[in-house]
């Protein structure tokens, strides 16, 4: 192991976890992962070797036939999953949102119908905010659930849905104003709705469509989507909590577990571009000697060093917040937003290091400098973030007079 993000305080079951994903990283996802995304192909095989380390269950409570296990435990293994490539990452964090809000908010029939099937890996889920005009302005979404007898009539059009063609559960934010009077504040009047579906893409159930796969610079792989609702009928029963208006505070729950995800995951690509780059200065030699003897050169691996080791420092410390039953935006919010600028900060640098190859395909680092961007707009930009934390913190320090 090496000396660099070391987690103090955990447990033999934590330490055993963490190994075991690490080796499989190593073996199973680096090896291969440069060619999947060169040809975005989606990584099946891997996917399949992540349900049987029952990794889709890792979070969800024993009693559905999961692992139980806390935040911290998720984060860590994301980070080590990321280390070996992001898009398997974001595979399972979806499904882990949709699997937390359930958890937290869904009714209990809501829970016994759906986590032992997605702790298993059977049923994955995926969820839906964005919409195609707004991107962060949660609060302007226009898609609406009717209520029409036993039925919700569904319409709009949804943007960004990670997993959006694998998945088979979708928790999807619309707008509902039933028992919500005209001048209600709109974050009381939205509603999330469990949609379930078949994979795939085109006209995926009656009224529900999934127009095809999204073409991105990184992020490869995983299937990034649109989602067209058109008359799409779902029971009343499928209201997260069986009651309307409670959406917004759902989903902004299940982001918080999203955003110390998204810190994990710019946590292990830092990592991997520190360890390109430390070996690669070893191997290439300048001047006679190898380019790590070089003291500009140390000064590059010291800031990439320094800034990995904070950034998973912040992580920890917000998913320990959350796991202790405390609020954790602002902690949440801070470890987003540094790990996500300090991933892109040391990828570049390893990409320097490696001089010409780094531009070259052949080289690892190549992708990672196309996969470090989509961290600083992912669950919310850098932006959003810093408007967060502010907030927070003059809560926090109210001035007295």
């Amino acid at each position: 192991m090496a000396r660099l993000a070391q987690t103090h305080g955990l447990t033999d079951v934590q330490q055993e976890i963490l190994a075991t994903v690490r080796d499989f990283v190593d073996k199973e996802i680096i090896p291969v992962a440069t060619g999947l995304e060169h040809k975005d192909e989606y990584p099946a095989q891997i996917v399949e070797g992540l349900k049987e380390l029952g990794l889709f269950g890792l979070m969800i409570p024993e009693e559905y036939g999961g692992l139980g296990e806390s935040l911290l435990t998720y984060a860590l293994c994301v980070e080590e999953i990321a280390r070996g490539w992001m898009s398997v990452s974001g595979i399972i964090n979806t499904h882990f949102i949709v699997a937390y809000m359930l958890k937290q908010h869904g009714t209990q029939e809501q829970k016994d119908t759906f986590l032992p099937r997605m702790a298993l890996g059977e049923v994955r889920g995926a969820f839906s905010m964005s919409e195609p005009g707004l991107g962060s302005d949660v609060s302007a979404i226009t898609s609406k659930g009717v209520r029409d007898g036993d039925e919700y009539i569904l319409n709009g059009q949804k943007m960004w849905l990670t997993n959006g063609g694998t998945s088979n559960l979708v928790a999807v934010l619309c707008r509902s104003d039933e028992g919500h009077p005209e001048g209600t504040a709109p974050h009381r009047s939205m509603t999330t709705f469990l949609v379930e579906k078949e994979p795939g893409f085109g006209e995926v159930r009656p009224g529900l469509t999934i127009p095809g796969k999204i073409e991105k610079m990184g992020y490869k792989g995983v299937d990034t989507t649109e989602l067209i609702m058109d008359g799409l009928r779902v029971p009343a029963d499928r209201v997260l909590g069986g009651t309307t208006g409670r959406g917004f505070y759902q989903m902004m729950d299940g982001v918080e577990v999203g955003r110390v995800n998204v810190a994990a995951r710019g946590c292990g690509v830092a990592q991997r571009a520190f360890e390109l780059g430390v070996s690669y200065a070893q191997q290439r030699h300048t001047f006679g000697k190898p380019i790590a003897s070089h003291q500009a050169i140390q000064f590059k691996l010291a800031e990439m060093a320094t800034k990995v080791e904070a950034a998973h420092a912040m992580m920890v410390n917000a998913a320990r917040k959350k796991d202790s039953g405390e609020r954790n935006d602002l902690e949440a919010g801070m470890a987003k937003y540094l790990a996500s600028e300090y991933c892109k900060e040391v990828v570049e640098d390893a990409f320097r290091i490696h001089g010409g190859y780094g531009f070259s395909k052949e080289y690892e680092i190549e992708r990672l400098y196309r996969e470090a961007p989509m961290l600083l707009i992912g669950e919310g930009t850098a932006e959003i973030q810093k408007m967060i934390i502010g907030r927070r913190l003059l809560e926090e320090y109210r001035s007295q007079g």
